[in-house]
């Protein structure tokens, strides 16, 4: 039987490392320690080069069978980046860099890899989905600097189809058995 896994947090970056969505859950949520965790992971993801490093085939990789049964989507996860207080981070890295960041409450019970790749699935589907849709537009500064992310603008009403997908997955993940 499956542990019951539970979502604290989830956070999308973009490849400029710059939020694009910092989503917590539950009752007992600190924003602010999920911002910290989700710019800690950052520096983890950075410090281990495994954003700078080419994606490895499989057959050069040592990366469990079950992981390996997992497809394309084991070669962007990351794995447990670190455990902090009481939640297990874990990182997910898509195709075009945008980095996916899991909190995850501590348990005595083993979680699979297996299970948490089925979440960062998840989730990377609902991103893609959301940056898919032809009318959600990515609005830019005006001012023609770079400094500025096309996604700041996240908290627009275009964006609740997303928001609600990333409810809808912690929800799903927490009523699992």
């Amino acid at each position: 039987m499956a542990p019951q896994l539970r979502l604290n947090a989830v956070a999308f970056i973009s490849p400029q490392n710059q939020p694009i969505l910092i989503r917590t859950f539950g009752k007992q949520s600190h924003p602010i320690k999920y911002h910290y965790i989700a710019h800690t992971s950052l520096d983890v993801i950075e410090e281990r080069g495994e954003f700078h490093r080419p994606i490895q085939s499989f057959s050069t990789c040592n990366v469990d069978p079950i992981v390996q049964a997992a497809g394309k989507t084991a070669e962007c996860y990351l794995g447990l980046l670190y455990t902090m207080e009481d939640v297990a981070v874990y990182g997910y890295i898509t195709p075009l860099k945008v980095k996916i960041v899991v909190a995850l409450a501590l348990s005595d019970a083993v979680v699979r890899d297996l299970d948490v790749i089925t979440i960062f699935k998840a989730l990377h589907m609902a991103y893609y989905n959301a940056i898919s849709n032809p009318f959600l537009r990515l609005e830019t500064a005006h001012d023609g600097t770079n400094e500025h992310s096309p996604y700041l603008l996240l908290s627009g009403s275009k964006w609740q189809t997303f928001k609600r997908r990333v409810d809808d997955i912690s929800r799903l993940v927490g009523s699992a058995a």
